[in-house]
């Protein structure tokens, strides 16, 4: 084999391996963004900048997350409203949420035995007394 052999064969071969690696990357289908609507929430941010200092003034945890029993514990005042985002990072098609509406001291308690094991990110957002709060949580099952 000469060297003019060579050359076409080496550019033959990387031309195969692109266009292999650019097919295998087309038919991808599990690619998730963080949210569908990124731009919007981008806007909103200030507001979640917000709800997080009136979270940090409260000078409480929200919810504690239980490894052992692998459950969430509110600690929220009876009257609050919200909602209990059970976020993963890897796979959009897991995520969960969960309206919350206190009405007794019975309704503190979230188990989350049932979701996949693995990276989790547990999102609480509530209101109670007119203002709005936020707390975040990263915890692994």
């Amino acid at each position: 084999m000469d060297w003019g052999k060579g050359i076409v064969l080496t550019f033959v071969v990387f031309a195969g391996i692109i266009i292999s690696m650019v097919t295998i990357c087309m038919k991808q289908d599990d690619l998730h963004l963080v949210t569908q609507n990124y731009y919007e929430e981008e806007i909103r941010y200030q507001e979640h900048i917000d709800k997080m200092d009136n979270a940090t003034a409260l000078g409480l945890d929200a919810f504690t997350f239980d490894g052992k029993t692998k459950a969430v514990d509110l600690h929220l005042p009876v009257g609050s409203k919200g909602e209990l985002h059970l976020f993963r990072p890897s796979d959009a098609r897991l995520d969960q949420k969960l309206a919350l509406d206190i009405v007794d001291e019975q309704s503190l308690f979230v188990d989350l035995k049932d979701l996949k094991p693995g990276y989790w990110r547990i999102k609480l957002t509530w209101s109670a007394d007119g203002k709005s709060y936020f707390q975040e949580e990263k915890v692994t099952l």
